[in-house]
């Protein structure tokens, strides 16, 4: 059985009127974060940001505004990206933090006790009704939700028009900061970013599907099929799935990641034509086209990962620490002698610290370097 989606007609589709822009907002509501206090606000939003190819979309997401420092709003927004919630459902952390169940509400507690203006996006397809199933896996589409909902956030009553903005998140979420830090210089020139955190990244989706498919997270991989069949639909990318398949696939749409993690444990050949899909040669476009470090960064980067992880292995780090200097990006690394939920927690001081840091000064666009090694820098 599938999970039933939410009846909240707040989260209801609404089309976008000619003349739209990025960042507007459609619909707006103050609601209670029961995890999180010291709040002076927290609303529930619904605004204008666009999928992979400009066409303007509703997405959605919850900002939250500290009581901590003398002006309300006044501070900093932290652009917070959460770790992989699900293809659909009620599972939008938007929906999870005003429910008091959102997972990771003590990482932007850090943030709030700050001053700092917290800005969490659902990502493209989760949380409205009708316009899923989450795009997991797909990088641009959830930079583009972020952006522009900090471009959101900065025109809300009594915030800072003029704010700095900072980039944070784990895992998926981690890779999602960094591609929305990628095409900010193109996408949302108008933002001032100054830093990236960024841990357990999922630099490269083709080789981590490959990694996970015989383990307990091998539903990761039929999640991660159907998320990016959904931001590539003009592709025809689930030619690869069997008559079972397609069934799985229409089934998996509706559920959050801890269904998706219980009832599909199969490889993910189970449901396709071939027992390794991700070398299709559709697949291995579209894969291609999901790794990280596509560009470079132009704001200082904090990358950390467990050295015992063992869901995302650390040496896909060490390589896009490479890649990253190879662009001459200004990158701080951090290993943790830990495995991947541990590392979430004992890194997340660090990463606030040097977000914090990185958010006393304006960056400067950097140069090439020489060739990237294969050895990640000290700490």
């Amino acid at each position: 059985m599938s999970e039933p989606l939410t009846d909240d007609e707040f989260y209801a589709a609404t089309s976008i009127e000619v003349g739209s822009k990025r960042g507007e907002v459609l619909r707006l509501r103050e609601v209670a974060v029961p995890q999180l206090h010291s709040v002076a606000h927290a609303w529930q939003i619904i605004y204008v940001s666009s999928d992979s190819y400009g066409e303007l979309i509703p997405a959605s997401g919850i900002v939250i505004v500290p009581d901590t420092v003398t002006d309300a709003g006044a501070g900093p927004i932290l652009g917070y990206c959460p770790v992989f919630r699900g293809l659909g459902g009620r599972c939008a952390p938007s929906q999870l933090l005003a429910d008091g169940a959102e997972p990771e509400a003590d990482y932007l507690a850090i943030a709030l006790d700050r001053g700092w203006t917290v800005a969490v996006a659902d990502g493209r397809g989760l949380g409205i009704t009708g316009l899923g199933p989450h795009t997991f896996l797909a990088g641009r589409c959830a930079g583009q939700t972020i952006l522009d909902l900090t471009h959101t956030t900065r025109g809300l009553p009594d915030l800072n028009r003029s704010a700095p903005i900072a980039l944070w998140g784990y895992a998926d979420g981690g890779r999602n900061a960094l591609w929305a830090a990628e095409i900010q210089h193109e996408y949302a020139p108008e933002l001032e970013l100054r830093g990236v955190a960024a841990g357990a990244v999922v630099a490269d989706p083709g080789e981590l599907v490959a990694e996970i498919d015989d383990g307990p997270c091998a539903g990761l991989g039929l999640a991660g099929l159907v998320g990016l069949a959904r931001a590539y639909a003009h592709l025809p990318m689930l030619h690869i799935l069997t008559t079972e398949g397609h069934l799985a696939a229409a089934n998996i749409e509706n559920l959050d990641a801890a269904r998706i993690l219980a009832r599909y444990r199969q490889p993910l050949g189970r449901w396709c034509e071939r027992t390794d899909p991700w070398m299709d040669p559709m697949w291995r476009y579209v894969l291609a086209r999901e790794r990280c470090a596509q560009q470079p960064l132009h704001v200082p980067v904090h990358l950390y990962h467990g050295t015992q992880d063992t869901l995302i292995p650390v040496e896909s780090a060490r390589r896009l620490i490479s890649d990253y200097r190879g662009f001459g990006v200004d990158l701080n690394w951090r290993e943790y002698p830990v495995d991947h939920l541990q590392a979430a927690i004992d890194g997340a001081g660090e990463a606030i610290a040097r977000l914090a840091s990185n958010l006393q000064h304006t960056p400067s666009r950097p140069t090439r370097s020489t060739p990237p090694t294969t050895t990640p820098p000290d700490s």
